[in-house]
């Protein structure tokens, strides 16, 4: 009768010691699949908000809200600052996330200073998707307005030494991929075709106005699945 108490004892530790595991387990919520965590860079006379549409897009197909950042910065300084400063950040997700790379999502003005962080500052090596929408790549001569009050506007016009420097060469370096998505009537960009990237995937999305290209639903899809 005690041997048969005893069975009965350590049948009963091993089940509630089994039950004990599998609760602790079901507790442990499942990994979500990660992403490389997406900086996005907004261009003159605009800021982190312009990216909202797109921030909640993505949240909606499987990103969390810490893979997702919209990054801010002075818009009126030299694009060279710019870069600099977007190195700073891109090593500050880094850090915050553990990842190895991040993707750059970036929208007019802001394809210069990404570009520039790039080619000049070693971001080759922290960038694995480099996407422009409405990228003022190539400048444009709507930005003679501006070129006396801002030393960003001032590089952003056609022919500047900035853009000189920095289009002379290879467009884009290293072992990123590149897209641009480019619209065949913006109103600030001139000639349209400045958005076009030499060795990236040159995408003309049709007549979408400036201000609308990071944020309309259709460019997104676009931009979410080469990213992806």
């Amino acid at each position: 009768m005690q041997r048969h108490s005893r069975r009965i004892a350590t049948y009963f530790s091993a089940m509630v010691a089994a039950l004990l595991v599998s609760l602790s387990l079901s507790a442990v919520p499942a990994r979500a699949a990660t992403h490389n965590p997406v900086i996005f860079v907004h261009g003159l006379s605009s800021s982190a908000s312009s990216w909202d549409d797109w921030i909640a897009d993505f949240k909606a197909d499987g990103y969390s809200g810490s893979e997702l950042f919209a990054w801010s910065y002075d818009w009126g300084q030299s694009n060279v600052t710019t870069a600099q400063q977007l190195s700073t950040e891109v090593k500050n997700v880094l850090a915050q996330t553990g990842a190895s790379k991040v993707d750059l999502v970036v929208h007019s003005m802001g394809a210069l200073s990404a570009r520039y962080y790039l080619k000049n500052l070693g971001g080759t090596s922290y960038v694995d998707d480099f996407v422009s929408t409405a990228g003022v790549n190539h400048g444009t001569t709507v930005a003679s307005w501006c070129t006396w009050l801002y030393t960003s506007c001032a590089e952003m016009y056609t022919g500047s030494s900035f853009l000189t420097s920095l289009n002379s060469g290879d467009e884009t370096p290293g072992s990123v991929s590149y897209a641009s998505y480019w619209s065949n009537c913006d109103e600030l960009i001139n000639p349209d075709t400045s958005a076009v990237l030499s060795g990236a995937t040159d995408v003309e999305v049709g007549c979408i106005s400036h201000t609308d290209m990071n944020n309309d639903y259709g460019v997104y899809k676009q931009v979410r699945d080469f990213v992806a």
